[in-house]
């Protein structure tokens, strides 16, 4: 039966902050280091033992992943980064506290933002100082691929190539996978995977630092889904 562990990043400097973070690439707060340690003893105490681990482009994902398997004993295991597993792209709202920008905007216009399936924020110009258009991890991709901002359907639409080339494929040949990436690029997935709809899925919140297990079926269906 393939297993499929999703993990959200540690709380980052900016969640402490309680700033839209986005595609900014922050570090994990200390305390989100010891939620992502932790995390690792967690899936060390289950004996899960992975065959492939994917990440993000984004140091806090990227960190997560490798505290994870460190404290699980499995450093050597293959792991594979991607921009598309980044999280969401918050455009201009990136950097802005999420408390002062409902006092502006209204906290219905922000929880739209935040937790619409379909609505997109603000949009950041390519000449923007903060565009990722300027940084050189994205410097390989095609200009239209590199967002302004996104809502979670057009994070599904770049998540799911990924998942359909590398993840899928994985899991069918019956591996482990690790998948330690972003609140909304997992909410993105585990709405493909779980067939959540499109208003179900404003509700889910996958917490930061807590393992997340699939078990599937071999047509990748879930059998089974619980946290450590």
């Amino acid at each position: 039966m393939p297993k499929l562990v999703f993990s959200r990043h540690g709380l980052s400097e900016w969640n402490a902050l309680n700033q839209f973070t986005g595609w900014v690439d922050v570090d994990l707060a200390p305390e989100g280091v010891e939620e992502a340690k932790a995390g690792g003893r967690k899936i060390k105490e289950a004996g899960i033992e992975f065959d492939v681990a994917f990440t993000s482009v984004l140091k806090r994902a990227i960190k997560t992943c490798n505290y994870i398997l460190e404290e699980s004993d499995q450093l050597w295991v293959p792991t594979v980064k991607s921009w598309r597993l980044n999280e969401r792209h918050y455009g201009a709202l990136q950097g802005l506290n999420k408390k002062e920008t409902a006092e502006k905007y209204g906290d219905e216009q922000v929880h739209i933002w935040r937790r619409s399936y379909d609505t997109l924020p603000p949009l950041l110009s390519p000449e923007d100082e903060g565009s990722a258009a300027k940084d050189r991890r994205y410097a390989d991709l095609d200009p239209r691929d590199i967002p302004g901002g996104e809502n979670l359907k057009v994070t599904l639409e770049r998540a799911l190539p990924f998942w359909q080339d590398h993840i899928a494929p994985a899991l069918l040949d019956n591996k482990t996978v690790l998948v330690a990436a972003h609140g909304n690029s997992l909410r993105a997935l585990a709405k493909h995977i779980e067939g959540i709809s499109d208003d179900d899925i404003m509700d889910l919140e996958i917490p930061t630092g807590q393992p997340l297990v699939y078990e599937l079926n071999d047509d990748l269906t879930v059998a089974k889904k619980y946290y450590l």
